[in-house]
């Protein structure tokens, strides 16, 4: 810590010291930081909206967006009803996407068959980004034919820079969805028309570049192609020769441009789907010392943990209101074609957008510019006066999922203890969550420290890690603090969602179900809070007492335009 006050530093240290706390930085006394090259991050992910070409054209079902709750008479919230597959997109590939179960007797299969994507451990899904230029390959193919990556490229690479190596993650950058992907009909020049032999494929590794790569354990890559697979014929045998070293990919990636060739901290993540052959999901990188180069090394010595929730049609990943007949839309699985190669059916999903971890934008609680309070219920027209008698104008938003940047969502992280508060409701008051207060949050910053601007604030109730179990008994998790069977969840107070943002904090998570608990009236009152201030939330953690004391929190939603949740994955970075 600092151990002079701040009013005596000067301004130009104060304001460098704002910067690098505003991204995490760890300083502490005796060891001066370097603010040569500030970092920041670079969004590699494509958008996804009904018209855009991000589904596989060949028998996939399109990608859907239904906004069925919306703030008015019925609910002060806005939520969607998402139809969404993990071709779509800036995607994610593991090795069941080609390696069946290793009991089930058909060709290539094994024990990775079983590396799903809810499977892959943390730390593989970044590295140091080493960017390939592939851009000479677009269109060089004949109609229907992908130009290939041969090892020699990726020789010549490493003979300009240095050997590659575990902990790399190889980009072959062509600039192809920077090209192509467009609203339709031009989006049909992205995948379909390569598909009808009308157009030259995408560029491609063949397989024996493949093999180099998997000989020289390189075990994460990323392609800005629409897949890694060349075409005709050399899909599967390309998928096949990576994959049975048990990597993993990204599909579709975009602005590889924007990265240095290597130096760059690299990553990609997306929901955490139970028994996922592949996911839609959001890359990203971070450029500049010394962020970037921490999140490389916590890669490489295995140091980072999830924090997401699973995805499965069997635990209470949805929000079951109250009673009957109050509740969002489930999470379902459902299959769309079988894959004979794989024993299996390839499956779309359709959720909430709030289901499972999740990221909760402005937008969610605030109603758009110009709408009439009027349009709320009696009953919420009322909490709003109490609200802005005490708190002030509520405000209006239009920031969805898509709008939020990625730096707003990942910083240092800070866990506030706040278990000491399960218990304290007494039986006769359910249903009611113990209020995380503003007292809660100063006890915590006179044993850590103060909080600072960029800080992720993350509040440990533990509740989460005890009840999120297989149905019946994950009823304890949502359901029965919703009606009275048990205590809430502790939950963040408006109070304290605006001294957070007096703190400069952007960003507050939880490993509860919600920020808000179960009483409506408090939970409307946090959200009107926190997103009136500018301040988003990240819901449905666990495992958050695996963070170290030297953090960096990262939580990526998938990039869906006009969406009012934002299904993803959230993971942090141990900084030995």
């Amino acid at each position: 810590m600092l151990s002079c006050p701040l009013r005596f530093i000067s301004p130009v240290l104060s304001r460098c010291l704002a910067v690098a706390a505003s991204l995490g930085l760890m300083i502490s006394s005796g060891h001066p930081a370097t603010y040569a090259a500030e970092p920041r991050f670079v969004d590699l992910s494509l958008l996804v909206a009904p018209e855009l070409p991000g589904p596989w054209p060949a028998g996939w079902p399109a990608f859907q967006i239904n906004p069925y709750e919306r703030i008015g008479k019925l609910s002060p919230y806005n939520s969607d009803l998402l139809i969404i597959d993990g071709n779509n997109g800036t995607q994610l590939d593991v090795p069941p996407h080609s390696i069946p179960l290793p009991d089930s007797n058909l060709p290539n299969a094994g024990i990775l068959g079983r590396m799903y994507t809810d499977k892959v451990a943390a730390w593989q899904f970044g590295g140091e980004a080493c960017v390939i230029d592939c851009r000479d390959l677009v269109d060089a193919g004949a109609l229907g034919e992908s130009a290939l990556i041969k090892r020699d490229r990726v020789i010549a690479w490493e003979k300009a820079h240095r050997p590659l190596r575990f902990g790399d993650v190889v980009l072959f950058r062509s600039d192809y969805t920077d090209k192509y992907y467009k609203p339709w009909p031009d989006g049909h020049r992205f995948i379909a028309a390569p598909l009808e032999a009308t157009t030259p494929g995408w560029p491609d590794p063949d397989p024996d570049c493949m093999e180099y790569l998997g000989g020289r354990k390189v075990l994460t890559l990323g392609t800005d192609s629409a897949s890694m697979g060349p075409l005709p014929k050399l899909a599967e045998p390309t998928h096949l020769a990576g994959l049975k070293y048990g990597m993993i990919w990204t599909e579709s990636a975009t602005n590889l441009g924007q990265l240095p060739e290597t130096g760059a901290f690299y990553c990609m993540i997306g929901p955490k789907h139970a028994e996922g052959l592949y996911s839609e999901g959001r890359a990203f990188a971070v450029v500049g010392a010394p962020l970037a180069d921490q999140l490389i090394a916590a890669s490489k010595n295995k140091t980072v943990v999830d924090l997401s929730v699973t995805l499965s049609t069997e635990l209470p990943v949805s929000w079951p209101g109250t009673g009957v007949g109050r509740h969002r839309n489930p999470y379902l699985k459902v299959p769309i074609m079988f894959a004979a190669n794989l024993g299996t059916y390839h499956v779309t999903h359709m959720l909430d957008a709030n289901a499972g971890t999740h990221l909760v934008p402005p937008a969610y609680a605030l109603p758009a510019p110009g709408f009439d309070n009027a349009q709320y219920s009696p009953e919420v027209q009322g909490w709003l006066k109490e609200y802005e008698g005490k708190f002030g104008r509520r405000g209006f938003s239009d920031v969805t999922a898509e709008k939020v940047p990625l730096a707003q969502t990942s910083g240092r992280a800070r866990v506030v203890n706040v278990t000491h508060l399960v218990g304290t409701i007494p039986q006769a008051k359910w249903p009611a969550s113990p209020e995380i207060t503003v007292a809660d949050l100063q006890k915590s910053e006179k044993a850590q420290g103060d909080l600072q601007a960029g800080d992720v604030v993350i509040l440990h109730t533990g509740h989460t890690d005890r009840h999120f179990r297989p149905m019946p008994e994950g009823a304890a998790c949502l359901a029965d603090p919703l009606n009275g069977k048990s205590e809430g969840w502790p939950a963040l107070g408006a109070d304290a969602a605006v001294y957070l943002a007096g703190r400069g904090v952007r960003c507050v998570g939880t490993d509860a179900p919600s920020l808000g608990g179960v009483s409506p009236k408090s939970a409307l009152f946090t959200y009107w809070a926190l997103a009136s201030k500018g301040v988003v939330g990240v819901e449905f953690l666990t495992g958050v007492d695996k963070i170290g004391k030297q953090a960096y929190f990262v939580f990526a939603p998938v990039k869906i335009r006009d969406c009012h949740g934002g299904p993803g994955r959230a993971i942090a970075f141990n900084i030995e």
